[in-house]
């Protein structure tokens, strides 16, 4: 038959823990681990009571524990610091209970987790400032909502103005879980699990009939710490949205009468079968030709016009890049198969081109409409005249 000490220490050292001992009823150390010996030295299993071991401060509170123990007969846990075999005292963590045959103390020690450091007045003046700050915000920013999850996506803060326009209460979401009031799908579910990845995100989305502008930002207790929370600043947006939704519909609106201004301003008329005809009034800019350009080689294709006249007329100035932009669009005309006519050039238009250096050779101009007009007109009689498959002229024979 196994020995009492064998019997205690075989259910001691069942025990999960760093440094074991066994005491006497009063507190005097019998055997100790080889953890226990290696930490305190390895006179402490030698009958030294604990008591003596134990700082002057914390003997009244060992004593208190241990007298609890042998009056009641259940576990004790509580902290003292014992001194090792170097002199110095080590905060540990001691959870003592009777032995199954109540003859003995089996003890466990662990090392006490680090005191907090203490907070400094200036540390705490900054935390009533910050406070302040956040109570300031949540009071009269109107459209700000602030609100924060542990990291269960519990919420620990909910708060704001703007918590009454959508309908809640401030602090109504405190102690739900996040998933349950807005992860209604597991893709939604999975989008806030990712929260917690350390990005900071900005997203728009709409929630108690308000359209919510909002910021995620991770949180540690420590730097460089895991992220064991998220902080949410919402910003109702409703009103802007509706402004900007409002401006929207007004700029479009005034595109669409831009749009009928110009083609007002430059109607492309067909004045003559085959013959197209584009008067130009008032200021002529890059963008205007080019939209000119565009719009007129279209209806030369589709008409299968034959000519295009440009009526400068009713245009008194023209800067160099329009210019130029007019000499490509005469070009771009004879390389669809039609001739283009430059009508009504002012005094101050042809200075404007000529100064160009262009080569204006190839240009085909006329004084104003009526002449281009007239041009047009014989060119395509003169053709149909010389075509071999016109008729005879009108009371005239066909030669026998």
């Amino acid at each position: 038959m196994e020995s009492a000490p064998s019997v205690l220490l075989g259910e001691l050292f069942a025990r999960s823990a760093d440094l074991l001992f066994i005491a006497s009823a009063d507190g005097a150390l019998l055997h100790g681990s080889g953890g226990l010996r290696e930490a305190l030295g390895p006179g402490v299993a030698g009958g030294a009571l604990l008591a003596d071991l134990a700082h002057p401060d914390d003997r009244a509170a060992l004593s208190a524990a241990w007298s609890s123990l042998l009056q009641r007969d259940e576990p004790v846990s509580f902290s003292v610091r014992l001194r090792d075999s170097g002199g110095a005292y080590r905060p540990l963590s001691c959870s003592v209970s009777r032995s199954s045959d109540r003859s003995a103390v089996l003890g466990s020690l662990r090392p006490a987790p680090a005191a907090p450091a203490p907070v400094t007045e200036d540390e705490l003046s900054t935390l009533r400032l910050k406070a302040r700050l956040l109570d300031g915000l949540v009071e009269h920013v109107d459209p700000l909502t602030i609100w924060a999850l542990d990291r269960d996506g519990i919420y620990v803060y909910h708060d704001g103005k703007s918590t009454a326009k959508a309908g809640l209460t401030r602090g109504q979401h405190v102690g739900h879980s996040v998933y349950d009031l807005y992860g209604t799908s597991p893709e939604a579910a999975a989008d806030m699990r990712q929260w917690y990845d350390g990005q900071v995100r900005r997203g728009r989305g709409e929630a108690h009939g308000a359209d919510w502008d909002t910021w995620l930002i991770p949180l540690r207790s420590e730097p460089g710490g895991p992220i064991d929370g998220v902080l949410g600043v919402s910003l109702d947006v409703s009103d802007s949205r509706l402004v900007e939704k409002e401006l929207r519909i007004q700029l479009d609106q005034i595109a669409a009468q831009q749009k009928v201004i110009r083609d007002l301003s430059t109607p492309i008329i067909e004045v003559w079968d085959g013959v197209l005809t584009l008067p130009m009034v008032g200021t002529v800019d890059s963008v205007r030709t080019a939209e000119v350009m565009d719009s007129l080689l279209a209806q030369i294709v589709e008409k299968r016009a034959r000519f295009a006249i440009l009526d400068l007329t009713g245009v008194e100035v023209v800067d160099t890049r329009v210019a130029s932009h007019l000499i490509q669009l005469i070009t771009a005309i004879r390389l669809l198969g039609a001739d283009g006519i430059v009508a009504g050039i002012k005094p101050t238009v042809a200075q404007t081109m000529v100064a160009l250096g262009l080569d204006l050779s190839q240009l085909n101009t006329q004084r104003n409409l009526r002449a281009a007009l007239n041009y047009a007109i014989r060119a395509m009689t003169s053709a149909q005249g010389a075509s071999p498959a016109a008729g005879p002229a009108p009371g005239k024979k066909p030669a026998p």
